[in-house]
């Protein structure tokens, strides 16, 4: 795989950065066209994978590791043991996986109880934009609604790491999830120029005829969904989660992308 040679400074970085926790959500339909991805076009010019298309996601906030939200589905125990980290961090990476995608999908992963999810999020639209602004915390948001954070609707997918020569680091937790009946995603965030439904295939091919950029882990993922076709057979995968740190030669005017 190989990437425009400008995305990456010419001189190598002395010392790599420290890698920032985040988190990512492949969000999945099943399609007239067969299973779809969420996707998001970065804006231009942000300081991380602008122009880029990705999954709704950003970064942990240590608010987000708050025991108090209404939890149902597998404890924090559990995740920590998928992704190599202790509960308190794992319930963090699990809160932030449901609070960004809301903010930059409309999509909540939430309900009245542990068996139900809310079937419209037009209600929350205030709460929404205090989300994204930190005015508001995700425990404070559904303590306020009464809901229950439905961690049983998330499952483990990967984890990425930004390679060692980028100068801006993402140690990122892979989810996927299915898009819950009577929601809609629509992407309506400061952060993306635009927003669409496609199948794994077309967005690859758009990527492929330079419509589309992708990072390596989102053409991998998106390779990965498409290979198994339907949103049941993604959301019982089972997955043994490893860091994958890809590695980025020069190349001229291209980098290539080496998976270790």
């Amino acid at each position: 795989m190989t990437l425009p040679g400008n995305l990456v400074p010419r001189t190598p970085v002395s010392q790599p950065a420290e890698a920032r926790d985040a988190v990512t959500v492949v969000l999945l339909r099943d399609g007239a066209e067969g299973l779809e991805a969420f996707l998001l076009r970065r804006v231009k010019g942000m300081a991380f994978a602008g122009g880029m298309t990705v999954f709704p996601g950003g970064g942990v906030d240590q608010r987000d590791a708050d025991t108090s939200v209404a939890w149902t589905g597998p404890p924090p125990e559990w995740w920590g043991e998928i992704f190599g980290v202790d509960a308190a961090t794992a319930r963090a990476f699990v809160c932030a996986a449901v609070r960004e995608m809301f903010e930059e999908s409309g999509v909540l992963l939430a309900g009245p109880d542990a068996t139900s999810v809310v079937a419209d999020t037009k209600d929350f639209a205030q709460a929404r934009q205090q989300l994204v602004d930190r005015e508001l915390s995700l425990a404070q948001f559904l303590t306020a609604n009464n809901l229950v954070l439905r961690a049983d609707l998330l499952r483990p997918w990967a984890n990425w790491v930004t390679p060692y020569e980028e100068p801006r680091r993402y140690d990122t937790r892979f989810f996927v999830a299915a898009l819950p009946s009577g929601q809609k995603a629509d992407g309506e965030t400061t952060e993306a120029s635009d927003a669409a439904w496609q199948t794994p295939a077309a967005a690859i091919q758009d990527a492929q005829e330079g419509r589309r950029m992708l990072m390596p882990p989102t053409w991998r993922t998106l390779d990965e969904v498409g290979a198994l076709g339907s949103v049941e057979k993604v959301m019982a995968e089972e997955r043994s989660v490893e860091k994958i740190i890809p590695k980025l030669i020069r190349d001229g005017d291209v980098i290539r992308v080496v998976f270790q």
